[in-house]
């Protein structure tokens, strides 16, 4: 027997009915998330504290709004022939996998058993939710990505940050930094515009869009910037204090950082203008740290630490592609000044050129 998503959100919103409802302000849209439990709420309610409409909803007229219902429930076993997701570079083990059906799509989660239900009719989680709030999150996050991916923006593996009406976003490979490049460029008053993950659409300049995701830092992070002293217990920032460096650096140890918390209310906005891009391409040990601009038409092996794969939460819309080429990339970032950061690993003299380009417009020359 066959089934279909419309029959699977039907039949959970019957069997764990919702009580509590939040609303939040992602800008080009808004999400309404409704939950049957208790502390998943307060969890969202902590968690999108910066993105919280205000109480007259002046202004939210006209935007699309996403509608999600979360439901704390056993493990469902739904009997549908899941196809593995392969795990991300560099990674081995299989995360997730996926059930294409009429109307849309499922993603079990085989870690936690969470099972995800979305299509054009609407969207849905299920199982343990209450223990696995940030997938939830990653479940809003990822609703308000599709969206703006089915507008034709591009999807980009970065930081944000703004200030002065400029933006930049921050990218690099694997380990390279750019979450504590941004967060030492907000220690120097520049505001967040996305941890992880941006959204851009082309222009001249391009703008980009943020994800409402808080920064996940690691220990060495927090014990390098006063800002963040807040996330480290004083147990926990004894123990890792005693670590040698390189220890410290490798560690796989990540806490949140409430952006609002750790900087004050603000500081996190999710869209501005993308008049630069920086790729980080240093190396620890690397000599002086060196910044010299390029053209993204010519150096497409730099836009590789860029571009981002969509993934199993994205459904195209009719008529688009699954990931977009290169090219589509590169013919986007010409509009804006691209900065390849390069020599030695150094986050107070990047942050400074951060600083320098956002508030003259200008590239630092270092």
């Amino acid at each position: 027997m066959t089934v279909t998503c419309q029959e699977l959100m039907d039949r959970f919103r019957a069997e764990y009915p919702t009580t509590r409802s939040l609303t939040v302000d992602l800008g080009p849209c808004l999400v309404e998330v409704d939950t049957n439990d208790e502390p998943l709420y307060r969890d969202l309610v902590h968690y999108f504290q910066s993105f919280r409409p205000h109480k007259d909803h002046a202004g939210q007229a006209g935007r699309p709004v996403i509608r999600i219902t979360a439901h704390q429930a056993p493990e469902p076993e739904l009997w549908l022939n899941y196809v593995p997701r392969a795990p991300e570079p560099g990674k081995s083990k299989v995360k997730e996998e996926t059930a294409d059906i009429e109307g849309g799509r499922v993603v079990r989660k085989r870690l936690t058993g969470m099972h995800f239900v979305f299509g054009p009719g609407g969207n849905l989680a299920v199982g343990p939710c209450r223990e696995n709030p940030n997938q939830v999150i990653n479940f809003v996050n990822n609703r308000f990505i599709e969206l703006l991916l089915n507008q034709g923006c591009l999807l980009g593996h970065a930081s944000g940050i703004a200030m002065a009406g400029r933006g930049m976003a921050l990218a690099g490979f694997a380990g390279a930094g750019k979450s504590t490049l941004a967060l030492h460029a907000m220690g120097l008053g520049a505001d967040l515009v996305s941890n992880d993950r941006v959204l851009v659409r082309p222009g001249r300049p391009p703008l980009f869009f943020g994800v409402a995701k808080h920064p996940r830092i690691n220990p060495g992070t927090a014990l390098n910037n006063p800002h963040l002293a807040r996330v480290l217990s004083d147990e926990d920032r004894a123990r890792f204090a005693a670590l040698p460096p390189n220890e410290l650096w490798n560690l796989e140890h990540k806490y949140d950082a409430i952006v609002e918390e750790c900087f004050g209310p603000g500081r996190f906005r999710l869209a501005a203008p993308m008049n630069a891009l920086m790729i980080l391409h240093w190396t620890r040990g690397g000599g002086p740290m060196r910044i010299r601009l390029f053209d993204p038409r010519e150096r497409h092996d730099l836009l590789a630490a860029f571009m981002k794969a969509t993934g199993s939460f994205y459904l195209p819309a009719p008529g688009l592609p699954q990931d977009q080429p290169v090219t589509r990339y590169a013919e986007a970032l010409a509009h804006c000044a691209c900065i390849e950061v390069y020599g030695g690993v150094n986050f107070e003299a990047a942050a400074r050129a951060c600083l320098y380009l956002l508030r003259t417009g200008a590239v630092l020359d270092v």
